[in-house]
Parts: C-alpha cells; sequence; structure tokens
C-alpha cells in the first residue's frame, strides 16, 4: 500500500485570501495549453495574431469554467444548489463537470468561429490536443483536494486518504492517478501524434471525443459515484458513464464522416 501524500489543499495564505492547489491547477491547465496553442499557431492559420489566440484562450477557458461549474450542478447535485444557491460560487472546493466544460467548450468555440471566420470544427480541431494539459492538471487537483477516490482495493498501490475525505479509511484505488495517467497523458500523446500527420476536418475532434469517452468510462468502474447520486443502474451504471456513452459513439460518427466525405486538412502540430 502505498502512503497518501498529505498536501495541504491551500496552497498559499494571505491573510484572509486563501490560494487553493484546486484553483492553480487550473491556471496551469489554461496556462500550459496557450503555451502549446501559440506553437501551433502558424500552422494552423499563419494570419492570425497572438492576441487573436489569446481571445480564443479566453473564451474557451471561459466556457469550461462556467460550462464545468453549471454541469455539475445539473448532473450531479442540482436539489443542493437549489436549497443553497451561494454554493455554486465556491468552485475551490472543487465541484466541476467535464461534461458542462465540454459543453462550455463548444459553445464558446462556435461563438468565436462565426466571429472570425472559422467553422466549428475547424477550430474544435485545432483546441482538441490541447484539451489533455488541462484534464490532467485537474485530475492532480482532485488528488491533492482527496476527492473523486476510488473502491476499495488490495492492489499493492492503493491509498488510504485523509479522515476528512475518507471516515471509513479504507484502502482505495487513487482513481483520480488513474485519470490524470489515461484523461492527461495518454489522451495528450494519442491526439498529438495523431493530430501531426494531415486529418480531415472533424477527425481529430472525434479521436477527442472516442478516446477520452473510452477512458473515463473504463475508470468510472473503479471509482466510487458522487454519494447525493450513487449508482444509477445495474449496481454499477455512474452518471460519469451515462455522459460517455454519447460522447463515444459520437466520436465514432465524426470519425466516419471526416474520412468518408473531408479532403484532408494540413497537419498543425
Amino acid at each position: 500500500m502505498l502512503a497518501y501524500p498529505k498536501i495541504d489543499p491551500v496552497a498559499l495564505s494571505l491573510g484572509p485570501l486563501k490560494i487553493h492547489w484546486y484553483g492553480l491547477m487550473y491556471l496551469i491547465g489554461i496556462g500550459g495549453a496557450w503555451w502549446l496553442a501559440t506553437r501551433r499557431l502558424q500552422r494552423f492559420d499563419p494570419t492570425w495574431t497572438r492576441e487573436k489566440l489569446s481571445d480564443l484562450v479566453f473564451w474557451v477557458a471561459m466556457g469550461v469554467i462556467v460550462g464545468g461549474r453549471l454541469g455539475y450542478v445539473l448532473f450531479y447535485d442540482l436539489p443542493a444548489y437549489l436549497a443553497n444557491p451561494l454554493l455554486i460560487l465556491e468552485v475551490w472546493k472543487g465541484g466541476m463537470s467535464f461534461h458542462g466544460g465540454l459543453v462550455g467548450v463548444m459553445l464558446a468555440t462556435w461563438w468565436f468561429g462565426r466571429r472570425n471566420g472559422k467553422s466549428f470544427f475547424e477550430l474544435m480541431d485545432f483546441i482538441a490536443p490541447l484539451v489533455p494539459i488541462g484534464l490532467g492538471a485537474g485530475r492532480i487537483g482532485n488528488f491533492i483536494n482527496a476527492e473523486l477516490w476510488g473502491k476499495p482495493t488490495d492492489v499493492p498501490w492503493a491509498m488510504v486518504f485523509p479522515p476528512y475525505s475518507d471516515p471509513a479509511q479504507l484502502p482505495r484505488h487513487p482513481s483520480q492517478l488513474y485519470q490524470f495517467a489515461l484523461e492527461g497523458v495518454a489522451l495528450f500523446l494519442i491526439l498529438w501524434f495523431y493530430s501531426r500527420k494531415p486529418r480531415p476536418t472533424m477527425a481529430v475532434s472525434g479521436m477527442f471525443a472516442l478516446c477520452y469517452g473510452l477512458f473515463r468510462f473504463i475508470v468510472e468502474f473503479v471509482r466510487v459515484p458522487d454519494a447525493q447520486l450513487g449508482y444509477l443502474a445495474f449496481g454499477w451504471l455512474t452518471m460519469g458513464q451515462v455522459l460517455c456513452v454519447p460522447m463515444i459513439l459520437g466520436g465514432l460518427l465524426l470519425i466516419a464522416l471526416a474520412y468518408r466525405h473531408r479532403a484532408p486538412r494540413p497537419s498543425v502540430a
């Protein structure tokens, strides 16, 4: 069994101001995505300036934050937030939904594309390989917060999370680290190398949706579902898995349509 590294969720305290690691992970994810985007910018569109790219990153980041928070409220704990709407503002305590964030990113991308002469999937194909940076950072934030841990297990790398997080004090799967490895590292490598060669429009977006959906669906088997929801059906189906099924099917459909109807675009890696 591995020892859980007890990291204070608060990275820095300045009087009443507390800077949480969870929030810093979002800054790292957004900053890393912006840096990588600047490296890919000239091959995506040589006429775009860094200022325009910064605008895109800003609106996509807003989509992540607003969509992620509202998605968690709607998908995972609506009664609690209806009872106390001010809880919506307490983002430093966690409570973000990837699927809600994805919807927010899609809306922001559609809006930005219309204003800048780019199709929705042109931009989504450009953005998709950047997303795993934020996903990986977010999972590290979950790990530091000692939240979203896995089921009890006797595997050698099991961890006992702090009592304030897990009163039962059982050895558990560190599912946050599984998701970091799959959604962060593996997904980044897949999309990075896949997008290095010319691909039809929609193909990179489809590969992102397919791989993320599969990775998340698999990890949900060893991750404890949110207490307020539990399992939705069959004693194993979680909300995360339900939300991933449309992603998997949509990813397959996008890839099929991309290779059937579209000519390859230049590589932007």
